[in-house]
């Protein structure tokens, strides 16, 4: 049976990283609510017509549309391994996906809890520095740009805006976390090692 995985955790854990190394070495398919959203608008399906509305008004698109997307979207891939990243964000929403992954045949394989203290996040973050010629990301302690390359740092890098976000991820992954720990889905990696020793964590797991 294909493999579905959650990927859980702050912004600047490395779960993008570790997405696209198991996308290219073992052939996954990465999910991310915003890349499926938009992938429907741009096709014009049904739902993403409707979703469309939403997002020009600048609102958050319904729980009840972003699952019927993503339910079309499981029933075109259904034999592929998929990673599931940036959903489920709420309870509904996970229990939401319980009720569709029955309902296309998949089993929920395991969610990966990518632990790491705040701290390191707001480094790994606030440190990111991007050349706007290029688009380039440098960082400023772990790979700083060449000299004389001018480099800017993004809004959402800087220090206050990144504790915004990882007090809203707190705020809405703590019930998550426990609501797979009770269906003993839940697999914590280390984040804060090297990307190959969380590679590795994660093929452990698989």
């Amino acid at each position: 049976m294909a493999k579905t995985l959650i990927f859980l955790g702050p912004p600047g854990a490395g779960k993008g990283t570790q997405a696209e190394r198991l996308v290219k070495e073992k052939g996954f398919i990465q999910l991310s609510t915003g890349d499926i959203l938009r992938e429907a608008v741009k096709n014009k399906t049904p739902l993403g017509l409707k979703a469309k509305e939403y997002m020009d008004k600048g609102e958050l698109v319904p729980d009840d549309l972003i699952i019927g997307i993503i339910k079309d979207k499981l029933e075109q891939l259904k034999d592929k391994d998929i990673i599931l990243d940036g959903f489920p964000r709420t309870i509904p929403q996970a229990e939401a996906l319980d009720k569709i992954l029955k309902e296309v045949g998949r089993n929920l394989d395991a969610v990966i809890l990518f632990k790491i203290p705040d701290e390191l996040v707001i480094e790994r973050l606030s440190g990111r520095r991007v050349d706007p010629k290029t688009g380039k990301i440098y960082h400023i302690k772990y790979n700083p740009p060449p000299e004389g390359v001018e480099v800017i740092q993004r809004d959402d890098d800087k220090e206050e805006v990144i504790k915004h976000r990882l007090e809203v991820y707190h705020k809405q992954t703590e019930p998550l976390v426990e609501f797979y720990k009770k269906q003993n889905k839940l697999v914590e990696v280390d984040a804060s090692k090297s990307p190959d020793e969380v590679y590795n964590q994660i093929l452990n797991v698989l």
